[in-house]
């Protein structure tokens, strides 16, 4: 069964800034040293575009009480790996809490972001992951290059779009 969810754009008006913020520093606040939440949020609501790049998707189930509950999210942005500023634009932040991991909801993410790089006649996509290749390797997306970034053991990988 698949999980009734909607993927939306997030506006940086959305309620769902400040959780989908909060999971992205808690998740990658590492990578980016001197970055604070409040920073986050600042710069979550930047990315979030009308349309090509930037955009942000949040992913959403309806709840008991008749509201919604954001479930995931993932970007693509210009630049996400300061070594490597040449590539872009790159699938970023893709995030599922742990209590909702393994129901396909990262799988339909990527696959929004992909189809919105599409859409914006975009060749290639560009990710880096340090431990989600099999996930990615499964949706279409080849190994780049290998790479040490802020102490992390890296992959950066390619997506071709519209090569079906």
């Amino acid at each position: 069964m698949t999980l009734p969810l909607r993927i939306e754009r997030l506006s940086s008006r959305s309620p769902h800034v400040a959780i989908v913020a909060a999971w992205t520093h808690a998740e990658w606040g590492h990578l980016t040293p001197g970055e604070t939440p409040a920073s986050r949020r600042v710069g979550l609501r930047d990315e979030c575009g009308p349309a090509g790049v930037p955009s942000v998707f949040v992913a959403l189930v309806d709840d008991e009480t008749g509201g919604e509950t954001p479930v995931g999210t993932a970007s693509l942005v210009s630049d996400d790996l300061r070594v490597r500023r040449e590539l872009s634009p790159w699938l970023a932040s893709v995030f599922v809490p742990p209590e909702w991991r393994g129901q396909g909801i990262a799988s339909r993410l990527v696959r929004r972001v992909e189809a919105e790089a599409a859409a914006s006649g975009l060749a290639c996509c560009y990710l880096f992951t340090p431990d989600q290749q099999a996930l990615y390797s499964r949706l279409g997306w080849q190994d780049h290059e290998a790479l040490n970034y802020r102490g992390e053991d890296v992959t950066i990988m390619v997506r071709r779009l519209n090569a079906e």
